[in-house]
């Protein structure tokens, strides 16, 4: 049966559209078949590389200085060009992108009447909730008005339902990759080349870069040949530099300057030429002292897993969705630096292992993270919740 011939009206809301470690969102809108998108954004980034429209932000810098002094005296304000928009499109579903978003757009999910999707993304469930409590508050009333609560995998949907959101309203809906620019070509090390280990990240503690560059440090001292990149850095925050600064300390204290390059952030071609040539792919996400995690598991991990590529993790929130222990990579338990070591020696140790689990890999990304079947997943969902409040039968 071939999809309905009605595209459904989605407006899509984000507070940014859309920095370069977002490349999943721009996929959510894209693959979406069967949908005609629009964009709510806070405000605009990198359009060169993530072209869309229709695409409705502020005015001008005078209403967006008056919008964020309202929610500095907590009201709800949205730019006038938000309602043009929801006029003009009338969309069925207002997808609001990570949780404070959802809450911030209940007054236009109000007043214009869309069915309201809110996906949450990791920091929006842990951080938000214990760095500031009034969250839970401004939660309870999100969960009580939205129609469906989006999440990445089971841990993060049971995280979701310990703050206050009826089971029956969350749903797990993976991020899915594009599959056509990963092909997968399971790993194999040439005799006498260095293993090539890839890291990638914002310079943020939940990625847990310096503990995957004292992986490096031991695996290194303990006489095995790697050379390593790392791709990432700091946007300027207190948290990123002060995460950059940590970084740099293991670098110079376990003097890898040697066999650890620095790429910086890179667009996403880029990104996808570093997976191709790297070995095995190092990310060991932990909960940051300030509650933020990683919620389900980064699109990264999906990546290089489809690509062929064995992964050293840990057992954080929803990584052993996508990284089979034993099968498809490594985990070691969430912050356990002795653990994580071991993981890596034994992964460099057995450069024979590395096809079988990269094919495994690739073969789980293939079946479970295509992103056009996730997509397919995500528009079903939306036309079952426009049934439902249409009164027709699903």
């Amino acid at each position: 049966m071939g999809a309905p011939s009605t595209p459904l009206v989605v407006a899509h809301s984000v507070e940014v559209w859309l920095p370069l470690t977002m490349t999943w969102a721009y996929n959510q809108v894209r693959y979406a078949e069967g949908t005609e998108a629009l964009v709510l954004a806070g405000a605009t980034q990198n359009l060169d590389r993530f072209p869309w429209r229709p695409l409705y932000t502020c005015a001008g810098a005078l209403e967006a200085r008056l919008l964020r002094g309202a929610r500095r005296g907590r009201l709800r304000l949205y730019p006038r060009s938000y309602g043009r928009a929801c006029r003009e499109h009338r969309p069925a579903v207002l997808h609001s992108h990570f949780g404070y978003r959802g809450w911030a757009d209940l007054p236009l999910v109000r007043r214009y009447g869309s069915a309201h999707v809110v996906t949450f993304y990791g920091h929006d469930v842990t951080m938000y909730p214990r760095t500031w409590p009034v969250w839970r508050r401004r939660y309870a009333e999100l969960f009580a008005a939205a129609d469906l609560v989006l999440c990445e995998g089971p841990y993060m949907a049971g995280s979701i339902e310990e703050l206050g959101c009826p089971p029956e309203k969350v749903r797990v809906q993976r991020l899915g990759v594009d599959l056509d620019r990963l092909p997968c070509r399971p790993r194999e090390l040439a005799v006498g080349e260095p293993a090539r280990v890839l890291i990638v990240g914002a310079f943020r503690p939940k990625k847990g870069i310096p503990a995957a560059l004292e992986a490096v440090a031991a695996a290194r001292d303990g006489g095995r040949d790697l050379r390593v990149t790392v791709v990432g850095g700091s946007n300027g925050d207190p948290v990123e530099e002060a995460e950059w600064r940590r970084i740099d300390d293991v670098v110079q204290r376990r003097r890898l300057a040697d066999v650890v390059s620095f790429a910086g952030m890179v667009p996403y071609d880029r990104l996808l030429e570093e997976i191709t040539t790297h070995h095995i792919f190092l990310s060991p996400s932990r909960i940051a002292p300030d509650g933020d995690s990683e919620g389900g598991a980064p699109v990264t991990i999906i990546e290089a897993a489809a690509s062929g590529m064995p992964v050293v993790s840990t057992t954080h929130c929803d990584i052993p969705q996508v990284v089979e222990d034993g099968r498809t990579g490594l985990l070691a338990p969430e912050g356990d630096q002795a653990a994580l070591d071991a993981c890596l020696a034994r992964l460099l140790d057995q450069p024979e292992s590395w096809s079988e689990m990269g094919a495994a890999a690739g073969a789980l990304a293939r079946e479970c993270f295509d992103v056009r079947a996730c997509a397919a997943q995500l528009v079903g969902c939306y036309r079952e919740l426009v049934a439902a409040s249409s009164g027709d039968a699903a």
